[in-house]
């Protein structure tokens, strides 16, 4: 068998044991991007016995290229800042799960957590920090060609395209960042976005303008996706004049945004129209002893720096509770 000797190196730090369905936590830590592992330190420096699932280890950050706007850092890949947040958290004993989601959880004096094999872990507080997911078009030809030309994260598969000729759905910041990505490697890169003009910030519409292989397609959203085994071309079609068109292309990297990842506290947690969850200014939900923070929650700017300081009040929160209850 051969060994990662880096990886044998880290493993080696790792101060955690497996989760316990035996055994009762005080808090229960669901998500690990910023929110979830920045509330996983705090909950431990209070010394509350923790657990923390993670499904994706830090989620959206480990797919971003790269981070200039988190303190402390001029310039970051978002694969190394994620690193980071690990050895923060791993030098406390916390109860650790990675690679299993969440289905279901309940309220009660002991809440509950189901994940995807069955098991049941069982805490008197909880805090769900689980993010966001790309969100997908629905449209013909997208499940059926992911993996084979539809993508979803640059950062991932940029590398796959270099030379050939991608199309970007989505002109806001995630679309734009991908685009910029994708200019570095690609041969020609086309933006569909379905307004009249980019909605990304302006500093990223001026990276992206210093790049000659970029063109645009207003007012317009793709339709289908085309092709046997591998992408081929996409439809596009103009939202003003109804009048459909086609690309060719080698890919498509979907970026129109993301959708929280909630649905497992459906019905147990209030939430808004659009499926986040409602918190106060504490990080508490109106579930007594369950507690919310990050992206997946209704606090509006989604950043780094915000859900590291929202999962650090939920832990405080959620410590509070527990002691009060004791």
């Amino acid at each position: 068998m051969d060994f990662n000797l880096s990886t044998i190196s880290f493993a080696a730090e790792k101060n955690f044991t497996p989760v316990d369905p035996g055994k009762v936590y005080d808090v229960l830590i669901i998500g690990g991007g910023p929110a979830g592992m920045t509330a996983a330190v705090y909950c431990m420096r209070k010394g509350v016995d923790t657990a923390i699932i993670i499904k994706n280890i830090g989620g959206q950050v480990a797919e971003t290229s790269s981070v200039e706007n988190y303190l402390g850092y001029k310039y970051i890949n978002g694969v190394e800042l994620v690193d980071k947040f690990k050895e923060q958290v791993f030098q406390f004993s916390i109860g650790y799960e990675e690679g299993q989601g969440v289905t279901a959880v309940t309220d009660g004096d002991i809440k509950s957590v189901t994940l995807d094999d069955g098991r049941v872990l069982r805490s008197r507080a909880l805090i769900i920090a689980s993010g966001k997911s790309w969100k997908k078009l629905g449209i013909p030809g997208e499940q059926r060609l992911t993996g084979r030309g539809v993508a979803y994260c640059t950062i991932c598969d940029a590398p796959l395209f270099a030379g050939k000729k991608v199309v970007v759905v989505g002109g806001g910041n995630s679309g734009v960042e991908a685009a910029i990505d994708l200019a570095s490697v690609a041969s020609e890169v086309v933006i569909v976005q379905l307004m009249e003009e980019l909605t990304a910030d302006k500093i990223l519409i001026d990276k992206l303008n210093s790049f000659n292989n970029v063109s645009m397609i207003f007012s317009s959203r793709v339709t289908e996706i085309i092709g046997e085994d591998l992408v081929k071309e996409v439809t596009v079609e103009n939202v003003d004049t109804g009048k459909s068109s086609t690309v060719v292309t080698d890919g498509i990297f979907i970026e129109i945004g993301l959708d929280p990842n909630s649905s497992f506290a459906s019905g147990v947690v209030e939430m808004n129209s659009a499926s986040e969850i409602l918190v106060d200014s504490g990080c508490a939900t109106n579930r007594d002893g369950i507690f919310a923070a990050g992206d997946v929650t209704s606090v509006p700017f989604k950043q780094i720096i915000i859900a590291g300081g929202e999962g650090a009040k939920a832990a405080l929160s959620a410590c509070e509770y527990i002691l009060k209850r004791n």
